[in-house]
């Protein structure tokens, strides 16, 4: 399991960095502007704390065989007080699962 970045959709804000709390994301200069990328991907906790704070839904959290999600791909959307997670799987339909914010962090 980890998080997956799509360089096409990142705008190099740096939010996802200073949200780490294992400090595993860093800011890169490319050709297309600065990026997010992952320092090592075996270190990432799958906190999701990045995935919320991107403002352009960029990152991505895969989720593996070992998981159970046999490679789908989860991303998160932020509108108004609600998160919509999308989980897409090729040649599925997207699954999305909507959890008020104020909710999100309760077990």
């Amino acid at each position: 399991m980890s998080i997956r970045i799509d360089e096409g959709r990142c705008i190099g804000c740096g939010r996802c960095t200073e949200a780490c709390p294992g400090n595993l994301l860093l800011l890169k200069q490319t050709e297309a502007g600065r990026r997010a990328e992952m320092r090592e991907v075996r270190d990432c906790w799958g906190c999701t704390a990045c995935m919320k704070t991107c403002p352009v839904s960029a990152i991505g959290y895969f989720l593996g065989a070992d998981v159970g999600g046999n490679g789908s791909t989860m991303t998160m959307e932020q509108k108004s007080h609600f998160y919509h997670w999308h989980i897409s799987k090729p040649g599925q339909d997207e699954v999305v699962i909507t959890i008020d914010r104020e909710n999100a962090n309760q077990y």
